[in-house]
């Protein structure tokens, strides 16, 4: 379909609260959807939720059949589309790594997350998920849910140390256009 432009840090569209999807199978969430995941592919993201490209939806993105340069030794994620998802942890434990965002660009900080969680929502044509996934997997979702919730990993840091710029804090990685 379409590369659509990523909307930046700063911009209030990515801090408000998205809405359901009222209606599925749709060609208007199909084309969605589709641009989403060209957009996602061109910037090598491991995933996208609609706010980020202006569209206030709960619509997330996330998982690839090819491993992804800015993520190496991490386990591949099967492509999801994640529609009115609810994410449930699952224990308390939690665990710090390292995040990037494609709307914050060039930037990593590391990012309290749980561990492990259930999820639950519909894919486009309104059949339902539930899934329980944990490391890399639980990271992603909960990052992309976040979006829906106008939250961008920066406000889940508790330590404003452990965020720099990708090229500083990880030279070997392919150039940066972040998560």
């Amino acid at each position: 379909m379409a590369i659509q432009s990523i909307l930046k840090m700063g911009d209030p569209r990515l801090l408000r609260v998205a809405r359901p999807v009222l209606a599925w199978n749709t060609p208007e969430l199909r084309a969605l959807v589709a641009d989403m995941y060209d957009t996602m592919r061109a910037a090598s993201g491991a995933g996208l939720a609609a706010p980020q490209i202006g569209v206030d939806l709960q619509v997330v993105i996330f998982g690839s059949n090819e491993a992804n340069p800015r993520y190496p030794g991490r386990e591949a994620i099967p492509p999801t589309v994640l529609i009115n998802p609810v994410v449930t942890p699952l224990g308390s434990e939690e665990e710090d790594d390292w995040e990037g965002c494609l709307s914050v660009p060039g930037l990593r900080g590391r990012v309290p997350r749980w561990q492990r969680v259930r999820y639950q929502g519909f894919d486009v044509e309104g059949a339902p998920i539930d899934r329980t996934v944990q490391g890399f997997h639980a990271r992603v979702v909960q990052h992309e849910c976040d979006h829906l919730a106008g939250v961008l990993y920066p406000m889940r840091m508790r330590d404003m140390r452990q965020w720099g710029f990708t090229e500083v804090l990880f030279p070997d990685l392919a150039p940066d256009t972040d998560d």
